[in-house]
């Protein structure tokens, strides 16, 4: 999945009624770019606040997928982090050195299952 980012701020640094404090910057890879997030952000939200809302490919069209549900209840967002395949990037917590890898449409629609329909 090629990295496209849309040339945009969307990490809000100022508000009337919350405040925002810098936290620590931490240097992260996402599909073999060296990205930034802070900490206390998810995987998603660095990728969001950096311009990069494409995170996957639907598997037929190769039509783009983006954040859907943002609570880890779907499956738009899975990634594979470190090696481990289906981490929801949603929820996940960043950390310095992580390596998050966007899954290939083939890997998309790999999930296989056995039915047993009576009736």
């Amino acid at each position: 999945v090629a990295i496209t980012r849309m040339e945009v701020t969307v990490r809000i640094s100022e508000h009337p009624i919350l405040s925002f404090r810098q936290n620590k910057e931490i240097h992260f890879t996402f599909d073999g770019e060296e990205v930034t997030g802070y900490e206390g952000d998810t995987i998603v939200s660095a990728l969001h606040a950096l311009g990069i809302w494409k995170l996957s490919e639907s598997p037929e069209h190769r039509r783009p997928r983006g954040l859907f549900c943002a609570i880890g209840h779907c499956s738009s967002c899975l990634m594979r982090v470190n090696g481990l395949p289906n981490v929801r990037s949603c929820v996940t917590p960043i950390e310095e050195g992580m390596v998050v890898e966007a899954k290939t449409p083939e890997e998309t629609c790999m999930i296989t299952c056995d039915l047993l329909v009576i009736g």
